[in-house]
């Protein structure tokens, strides 16, 4: 039977034919070893498949280099985030770590393991925790919120203009023409008061009465929204998100309402959900490439202790035109 176990530095030591030290010295790049004895170890390793454990390395070092992610597996628009961090990290000599919300996996588990893998800070997407659980945890190592405002100076803010992000779905709608314009709502969910602040600033500067349906983050809180919205429905609809949105679209379609020809709506975050060629969706995209670069870049500048002028950043969303919209009938 094949060994399968991973090759040690005494296994490229034996195969060189040199101490152990000589090895570890090749591998850390550091003087010591000739150029014949480097040449033969790195075929050594080669030839056994040995990689250097970095990771072992900075630990007992002192440092991980590890930041921490928590995202939540059930939102589309997180796992866009978590693509936008790898990207981000690649050149920073920095390794994520990355831990999910799952139905019966909550945040403060998720936190806690990545705790134990001794990360140097944390990046949490839409985190549901208190304010003051998260001042709490910012007074154990950095912690940036990603995509959620916190009122609190020890923790760092990237985030979206989520009132403006619906101000464009409002201005967007009026200028085709449409007047009642309804807005399906995110609860208490991250980001949902500005949206909903948006909502009524941008119907108030049109001249509009506005019209808020309970909603949420997920699909089938859209579908009870979109049964609501039945009863009397608008011309057009802003939904919290684009998860939601797929909700709505879907109990309208069950119920004969064609969209856009009968009713118009635009979603949120520009997830892969609405760049489904059977979604469709105009929605309204937040700047992932701007707000995650900005969310590593703010982690490491408190890793190493750099000079911080903002504790928050706000990026500007912009507007996807898509097939869900078009003028009133």
């Amino acid at each position: 039977m094949r060994d399968e176990r991973r090759p040690t530095l005494t296994d490229v030591a034996e195969r060189a034919g040199v101490s152990k030290s000589l090895v570890s010295l090749v591998m850390r790049d550091e003087p010591g070893a000739g150029a014949e004895t480097r040449r033969r170890v790195l075929e050594a390793a080669g030839q056994l498949g040995y990689q250097p454990d970095s990771r072992a390395r900075l630990l007992r070092s002192g440092r991980s280099r590890l930041l921490g992610v928590v995202f939540g597996i059930q939102h589309p628009f997180h796992a866009d985030l978590v693509t936008g961090l790898y990207t981000a990290a690649r050149e920073t000599g920095y390794e994520l770590a990355l831990s999910a919300v799952t139905a019966d996996r909550d945040e403060a588990e998720a936190i806690a393991g990545l705790l134990q893998d001794r990360c140097e800070a944390l990046i949490l997407l839409g985190p549901h925790s208190s304010a003051a659980s998260l001042a709490r945890l910012s007074g154990r190592m950095p912690v940036v919120s990603l995509a959620r405002p916190v009122r609190h100076t020890g923790v760092d803010v990237v985030r979206s203009a989520d009132a403006e992000g619906s101000g464009l779905a409002v201005d967007h709608l009026a200028g085709l023409g449409h007047t009642a314009i309804a807005h399906i709502d995110g609860g208490r969910a991250p980001g949902a008061a500005e949206r909903r602040r948006g909502y009524r600033a941008a119907m108030d500067r049109h001249g509009l009465t506005g019209r808020i349906l309970p909603g949420g983050l997920t699909e089938s809180e859209g579908a009870a929204a979109a049964r609501a919205l039945l009863a009397d429905p608008p011309t057009a609809v802003t939904v919290f998100n684009d998860r939601c949105a797929t909700g709505v679209l879907d109990v309208l379609s069950r119920n004969g309402i064609a969209v856009p020809d009968e009713l118009s709506m635009v979603g949120y975050d520009d997830s892969s959900l609405a760049r489904l060629a059977h979604i469709n969706l105009t929605t309204v995209a937040q700047d992932v490439t701007t707000m995650t670069r900005s969310a590593l870049t703010r982690a490491i500048a408190r890793v190493q202790n750099e000079p911080i002028t903002r504790r928050e950043i706000i990026v500007p969303p912009h507007l996807v035109v898509r097939g869900t919209t078009a003028p009133p009938a």
